[in-house]
């Protein structure tokens, strides 16, 4: 009903930029909130940004000052731009999204496939 498609990871040195993008498709009537979150190998998945509607944000310490998230409500994408990477920054990068469908009364989250994104040393 509802696909999130992230698209931007790859292969990075440390200090560079990359721009994560989530294209949102299907049933959807609106959208509350959206999100990034990331896997690291080893680690239990952790919250990078997020971002309302209204355009609200909210960051991870781990990444205040070097990431941006935007959402572009027209066309239902949402953006990380991710400046200044470290190796620590290296992980499974997963698309979140609350969303309002024809389907149901309340928002459902629905989630991405991810996408890697390597930064080397």
């Amino acid at each position: 009903q509802v696909q999130l498609v992230e698209s931007g990871g790859g292969l990075v040195q440390a200090g560079g930029s990359l721009r994560l993008s989530c294209t949102a498709s299907g049933m959807i009537v609106s959208i509350n909130a959206m999100g990034w979150y990331r896997r690291a190998p080893g680690k239990q998945r952790e919250l990078v940004a997020a971002i309302t509607n209204g355009g609200i944000t909210d960051y991870a310490d781990s990444v205040k000052g070097r990431f941006t998230i935007s959402l572009d409500n027209a066309n239902n994408v949402l953006y990380l731009q991710m400046n200044g990477l470290k190796s620590e920054d290296t992980a499974v990068y997963y698309c979140n999204g609350e969303i309002n469908t024809p389907l149901v009364m309340v928002s459902m989250p629905f989630w991405g496939q991810g996408t890697q994104v390597t930064v080397s040393s």
